[in-house]
């Protein structure tokens, strides 16, 4: 059996977390032994994650980190991976490609090295500093096989960080929809939320962060609110900017709810009549595959990894990033036309079962191992 060690490092449940969740027992049903090794703030165990992968039967350790430069890592690393004996070291995010690379560079269980994975998931702006560009190539020449969440983010690897193009191909993140009929949980979720019948919701669910571009949502939304007094925006996250976001939309008084940091965010998709993500830039998007689970049609940016998810003019309007008027115009196209919305939703739920079903991105990372031990 191919022994597969994933580390990651973790400090809250997030794409590429949820990604894990997904994928790892997914692998285990093929026949793949798959564990994982995370890093963890010292004061944030992050227990959540731990819990939903050992409730998954995924052998799960982890692993403090004090600081992102620690020279000691890569020692600490390769010791706690040596007794696995992995085939295969499966690195998730920079600290575990600068430190899981490492470690298993220098490792040589049974006096060989294990082959090296690395996903990406995403095209931050830091990554392009000369010091990181340095960094990112000479990790890539440690590594065996690349795996690239989006196009967007596989163009990324071979232009910015010097991924060969051979070196690196695109696996999409998947989701499995629910199974429950999606109006019985639509009536659930608006119950929930107290919202009337004739409330047509606008809805974001995220990190409260610049990189989300919630001050342009709010900026649009204020410029259609008069003209459609039911529309409702409901904004779904925690983060540094809520202060400032909820002073922004203070004028348009209770058209727009701030609903905070929810453990059910998933299930109250389908309360929502649009889903909103002006994104700056974006690795992939899972919460967009969760709005199309609830069959909702998306208004988003064009961004980096969003036109590949969302089909522009099928499944969702897209508009170009930090274009307040553009992205009103693609509102108020969606607000004023239940058909439409309906429509779209459809669409957007058969787009994700065909293109983003979490049998082909299992499938496909199994059939990455496989090369890469041939």
């Amino acid at each position: 059996m191919t022994r597969v060690v994933h580390i990651i490092k973790v400090s809250g449940l997030a794409g590429a977390e949820n990604h894990l969740r997904l994928l790892l027992p997914g692998l285990r049903a093929r026949g793949i032994d798959a564990n994982v090794l995370y890093l963890h703030p010292p004061g944030n165990p992050v227990d959540a994650f731990h819990a939903v992968l050992r409730d998954a039967d995924v052998p799960v350790s982890r692993m403090p980190i004090a600081r992102s430069l620690d020279p000691l890592m890569v020692r600490r690393l390769a010791a706690a991976l040596a007794p696995l004996a992995p085939d295969i070291v499966h690195t998730h995010l920079l600290h575990a490609d600068l430190y899981g690379i490492s470690a298993a560079h220098v490792l040589r269980p049974g006096g060989r090295r294990p082959r090296v994975v690395s996903s990406r998931h995403n095209d931050d702006d830091f990554r392009r500093r000369a010091s990181l560009r340095a960094l990112n190539r000479r990790l890539w020449r440690w590594t065996d096989r690349g795996i690239a969440i989006s196009d967007a983010v596989r163009r990324f690897c071979i232009e910015v960080e010097g991924a060969r193009p051979d070196q690196i191909e695109t696996i999409h993140y998947g989701l499995q929809p629910p199974g429950a009929d999606i109006e019985t949980l639509r009536r659930a979720a608006r119950a929930g939320l107290g919202l009337a019948p004739d409330e047509v919701i606008v809805g974001f669910v995220g990190r409260l962060i610049p990189q989300k571009g919630l001050t342009i949502a709010l900026a649009a939304f204020a410029s259609i609110g008069r003209a459609h007094p039911q529309a409702r925006l409901a904004i779904v996250g925690e983060g540094p900017e809520r202060a400032a976001l909820e002073r922004q939309a203070q004028p348009l008084g209770q058209q727009v709810r701030f609903l905070g940091w929810r453990d059910d965010a998933a299930a109250l998709m389908p309360a929502f009549d649009v889903f909103v993500m002006p994104s700056l830039w974006e690795g992939f998007g899972l919460v967009l595959l969760e709005a199309m689970a609830a069959c909702l049609p998306v208004v988003a940016s064009a961004v980096s990894a969003i036109p590949e998810v969302v089909a522009d003019g099928e499944t969702g309007l897209l508009a170009p990033a930090r274009d307040v008027p553009a992205l009103a115009r693609q509102l108020e196209v969606l607000l004023g036309d239940a058909t439409l919305r309906r429509h779209m939703g459809l669409l957007g739920r058969d787009r994700l079962e065909t293109h983003f079903s979490p049998a082909l991105m299992i499938d496909r990372t199994a059939a990455v191992y496989e090369r890469v031990l041939r």
